[in-house]
């Protein structure tokens, strides 16, 4: 399934004018407060009538202005997750999620309501009332409610903003696993690198409401030319692969023809995942440095070097781990000597990469 969106829109102090489209998986819209992002979902769930423009969703129509085609919210067949979860305090969870499957249509397929619950690990609430639910699981709730109304489409508005860091680290692998074992494509809402990192099929990168970039994770995040991310956010994607878990308490990673060291994280051998090493987090050096804690030392090469309107730079270091980006400063540039093609060690410190940098199973798109 995919998604097309074109919308024009007025709203205070800027215009609306995005235009994308989305592929199957998890479609993170992505910016900074007043971007436009939730008046995008909101347009697309029929909760607010743009000025002009045209959605669809896997060549289904939902709206078009220039037709005056316009379909009702509950004609459409969404799923929308809300920050607050937003369940019915009178009722039980499970009739919270059977509430969402009286609104699927009995000729579509729908999920199985066993299979939805054991992914979500939910099983031990269904006779529990919201009030008594942490906030954790209460949006599990609300995926699991979304997802039985058999949506064509599900929207998340920012569905973690909600929760402290504990219970944000309990809902992303569930969201996870809805994009990679559901087929309902997903538009996510966020202005978390480590949310895109982890999540994101595609970024939609979203300034003063005009689309400023799209692409794959790995490419957008590492882009600091996309004004929404700001240089604390640029940083490397890469996909790896759990080797071992050693005795002393470090996880050991392949990541193409190198390895790399974290503190434990909670993944079988094998298993494929992908992290985010933020560009603040890596310095450089121009010999293979000695006498280091740091236990991940990348040889490289400098492919791009992208000087900042301050005093640093974004380096770009193509290692056998895949391409690393470092932040440092303009004058280290000069005294490393750096410039394109020049080889140089990149250095990682192992406990700079956390556990919400840690993400499962995702490939990358081609």
């Amino acid at each position: 399934m995919s998604l097309s969106v074109n919308l024009q829109h007025d709203l205070p102090g800027i215009q609306l004018d995005a235009k994308f489209d989305a592929p199957a998986g998890v479609t993170v819209l992505y910016g900074r407060s007043g971007a436009g992002k939730t008046t995008i979902v909101n347009a697309v769930a029929g909760l607010l009538e743009p000025k002009a423009g045209r959605v669809s969703v896997d060549g289904w129509t939902l709206f078009d202005t220039e037709k005056r085609l316009w379909l009702p919210p509950h004609k459409r067949r969404l799923g929308y997750i809300f920050q607050e979860g937003r369940l019915f305090p009178h009722l039980t969870v499970r009739q919270n999620l059977s509430y969402g499957r009286w609104f699927a249509p009995k000729s579509v397929p729908r999920e199985d309501p066993d299979k939805v619950i054991e992914m979500l690990g939910i099983g031990h609430l269904l006779d529990r009332r919201p009030l008594s639910l942490s906030g954790g699981e209460k949006q599990r709730v609300a995926i699991g409610r979304a997802l039985l109304a058999s949506p064509r489409l599900i929207l998340a508005d920012e569905p973690l903003a909600a929760l402290d860091d504990a219970r944000k680290a309990e809902i992303l692998p569930y969201f996870e696993r809805l994009r990679d074992e559901i087929s309902v494509p997903i538009l996510y809402v966020t202005h978390s690198a480590a949310e895109v990192a982890r999540l994101a099929t595609s970024v939609v990168a979203l300034q003063d409401g005009k689309v400023v970039r799209q692409g794959p994770a790995s490419e957008v995040m590492a882009d600091p030319s996309v004004a929404p991310l700001g240089v604390r956010a640029v940083g490397a994607v890469l996909q790896v692969q759990v080797s071992a878990h050693h005795a002393d308490g470090l996880t050991e990673l392949t990541a193409e023809e190198a390895r790399l060291f974290l503190p434990r994280i909670p993944h079988k051998v094998g298993e494929s995942l992908r992290i985010r090493i933020p560009a603040q987090e890596v310095i450089l050096a121009s010999k293979r440095p000695e006498g280091l804690s740091a236990l991940n030392v990348l040889e490289g090469r400098v492919d791009t070097i992208r000087a900042g309107e301050g005093p640093g730079a974004i380096v770009s270091v193509i290692t056998p781990a895949g391409t690393i980006l470092a932040r440092i400063t303009r004058r280290s540039v000069e005294a490393l000597g750096l410039a394109a093609g020049k080889p140089c060690f990149a250095v990682i410190k192992t406990v700079a990469l956390a556990p919400q940098d840690v993400g499962g199973r995702l490939h990358f798109e081609n």
